[in-house]
């Protein structure tokens, strides 16, 4: 079983019931036709963000809530069209009427090396902090809305 299909499993067992230990949740994956080693399950509850919870009861694990930014990219990088820059300026084009939703995304990651955004219709402009750092700031633009497409 690939470890997508594992992780899927994995989340609807911990969304499902309580599951106290890793050999607990080792035997449910195992009923649904997925063995797995103890160090791989360890890895793939990292990877997942599983938390543990304790109540006066039992301590079991549970999913993290994803994460806003995780959540918001897919959806903000099918928008994105091209980013181009200058020496000083950064434009990012977008299908009609969804820059405000890519500035204001980008204004949520908080990247101290952009001034700031400012959002048309269909474009983009970002204002990096310094010349410097204009090539910097278009590699972490690409990465985020270009990259996160695939």
């Amino acid at each position: 079983m690939d470890k997508q299909k594992r992780h899927f499993l994995i989340k609807g067992i911990i969304g499902g019931k309580h599951i106290a230990s890793q050999d607990e949740l080792r035997l449910e994956l195992k009923k649904q036709g997925c063995s797995v080693t103890q160090a791989t399950l360890s890895r793939d509850l990292q990877e997942l963000g599983v938390g543990r919870v304790s109540n006066p009861d039992k301590t079991y694990y549970v999913l993290q809530p994803p994460n806003e930014t995780e959540v918001l990219q897919p959806i903000v990088t099918s928008q994105v069209l091209s980013i181009e820059a200058n020496e000083s300026l950064i434009v990012i084009r977008t299908h009609p009427a969804c820059a405000n939703v890519v500035a204001e995304f980008l204004d949520t990651l908080h990247n101290t090396d952009i001034i700031g955004t400012l959002a048309g219709d269909n474009t983009v402009l970002i204002i990096p902090r310094s010349q410097r750092k204009t090539a910097q700031t278009v590699r972490f633009l690409k990465e985020k809305l270009i990259e996160g497409k695939k």
